[in-house]
């Protein structure tokens, strides 16, 4: 018996359309494009043009990362670039996000890539590192392990296990997206990890929060407990951007606020 093998385009096409749970018909009814011309295009019968390369990326919502693939896949050129975070061209990109830290402070906030390295951060995070093993904070500092690694802040986490969680649930997301193996060994590194401290110093067992997760994260200035939103920029032109996440800290209850306002 032979297995027939899909062509690269047709195969990462009928993923996007799978992962986004939509039938040959109903992104036929979103793109316009008949089903069974994406039935040939997924099977390889039929070949895409460029144009509609991108029309149907755009429709599936696929990161630009993902359609520089979709385009490749499909014999083209990338269409998007991929500047390095810290190059010349990106300076208008990281004033913005200097602005978004510089105001947020004394509140924490942080600016991560697509696997959460840390590339910037402001007075306020630096509060939440404060203790962290200094071999964590050299090199590629990743948000994740600086949080969850038993030299990091994990001794300090009152809430150990929702934390590990959420990071693992965001890992997973991106490793649904690009299978990539940075990731795949980062999922299981911190899926491993212990709270880091003495049985009774962390609990999991406070009733969930109405608004978001809690952080709760002990520190000199007492117990503090944040939730985070996340920032990013709209309408991108570069992968670089399109992937970066800038993660602001708010307080919970008064003691936090007070505690960051007291240390301004």
């Amino acid at each position: 018996m032979t297995v027939q093998t899909l062509p690269a385009f047709g195969a990462l096409l009928r993923q996007w359309r799978e992962r986004r749970r939509l039938s040959q018909f109903e992104l036929s009814v979103r793109t316009g494009v008949s089903a069974r011309h994406l039935s040939r295009i997924e099977t390889g019968r039929a070949e895409p043009s460029r144009r509609m390369v991108l029309r149907l990326a755009e429709d599936l919502g696929v990161p630009l990362r993902e359609r520089n693939a979709l385009l490749v896949a499909a014999g083209f050129a990338p269409a998007w670039d991929e500047t390095d975070y810290w190059d010349e061209r990106l300076a208008v990109a990281r004033r913005a996000v200097a602005l978004i830290l510089e105001h947020h402070d004394p509140l924490p906030a942080v600016v991560v890539d697509r696997f959460g390295n840390l590339l910037d951060f402001n007075g306020g995070a630096a509060v939440l590192m404060e203790g962290v093993d200094q071999a964590l904070l050299s090199g590629r500092v990743n948000l994740a392990r600086v949080a969850l690694h038993p030299g990091g802040m994990a001794p300090r986490l009152r809430n150990f296990r929702e934390v590990q969680r959420y990071f693992l649930d965001r890992l997973r997301e991106q490793y649904a997206v690009d299978e990539h193996p940075a990731v795949a060994a980062l999922i299981e590194e911190v899926g491993g990890y212990g709270p880091g401290a003495d049985d009774g110093e962390w609990d999991d067992s406070a009733a969930p929060h109405p608004i978001a997760l809690p952080l709760r994260v002990g520190s000199s200035r007492g117990e503090l407990s944040m939730f985070t939103t996340i920032a990013t920029f709209g309408a991108p032109r570069d992968v670089t951007v399109s992937e970066l996440a800038v993660e602001l800290f708010f307080p919970l209850d008064e003691a936090t606020r007070e505690a960051f306002a007291k240390g301004a």
